[in-house]
């Protein structure tokens, strides 16, 4: 769920994630992994954008994976075989803290093989960076800060001075989901006013996600996960009951074993 919302993010605000990771605005276009001729090793987390001189590869991941190296290895050689005129930047974002060793890890080095890669940790990263460009705010509540909920509050009021509804629903939407790595549902939901997630594409994503997937895996498990999500966007129960057509109590075993495996992680 964290990697699509920052697959939306960096596919719809491809010109402040460029500001951020690159140091200057640059138009860039979606690259599919099919282009590179090979499947992709994990497409969950892959991002590539183009533009005529490089490409910017970024992987968002909220838990360490020891394959990440080689990964990175894997498609520097895909995209010079497609593109080898073309510069390539690789960055890998861990947006959640961990003690874990594999988040320093920048380098791939099998016998004479060598390749390095950049790697940020958001919860080390400065809150200001983040909520000075528009695409970059959902970001801003995983940073380095002592007062999430502070921060959060501090993005709804920047995006409620976004003329443009369908950008400021997206984002402030995104930021509630995100937000759900270091708040709980019932703060988020005091911050951020749960009427404009509602007209998000994002929100809407999750209904027709639902939807299809209870076509597929049975309805009650599908409206299930989509409680879920609604949960982590902050969003109060009997809303959710009236979206999902679940009852509040059933809502509220999700929400407490939600809370449960949180504590355990």
């Amino acid at each position: 769920m964290f990697d699509n919302i920052c697959k939306f993010l960096a596919e719809n605000f491809s010109e402040d994630l460029a500001s951020w990771l690159l140091g200057f605005p640059i138009q860039l276009a979606q690259l599919s992994p099919t282009e590179l001729s090979l499947e992709p090793i994990r497409a969950d987390s892959l991002i590539l954008l183009q533009s005529d001189e490089l490409v910017l590869h970024t992987e968002f991941q909220t838990q360490p994976d020891v394959m990440m190296p080689f990964r990175m290895l894997d498609y520097r050689v895909r995209v010079y075989r497609r593109f080898p005129q073309k510069s390539m930047r690789q960055v890998v974002i861990y947006l959640q803290p961990t003690k874990s060793p594999l988040v320093q890890q920048n380098t791939f080095r099998l016998e004479k093989t060598s390749h390095e890669f950049e790697v940020i940790r958001l919860w080390e990263q400065p809150t200001e960076e983040f909520l000075r460009i528009p695409g970059l705010l959902p970001f801003a509540v995983l940073s380095q800060t002592n007062d999430p909920a502070l921060v959060l509050t501090q993005i709804s009021q920047i995006t409620q001075q976004i003329a443009d509804r369908r950008v400021q629903s997206n984002l402030m939407a995104a930021s509630a989901i995100l937000a759900g790595l270091v708040l709980e549902p019932e703060v988020i939901q005091r911050i951020i006013r749960s009427d404009i997630m509602q007209e998000s594409t994002m929100y809407q994503e999750i209904l027709r996600q639902g939807k299809e997937q209870g076509r597929v895996e049975g309805r009650a498990d599908a409206l299930k996960q989509v409680a879920i999500l609604l949960l982590k966007m902050g969003m109060g129960l009997e809303q959710i009951a009236e979206t999902t057509q679940l009852t509040v109590p059933q809502i509220q075993e999700l929400q407490q074993t939600q809370e449960q495996d949180n504590q355990n992680n």
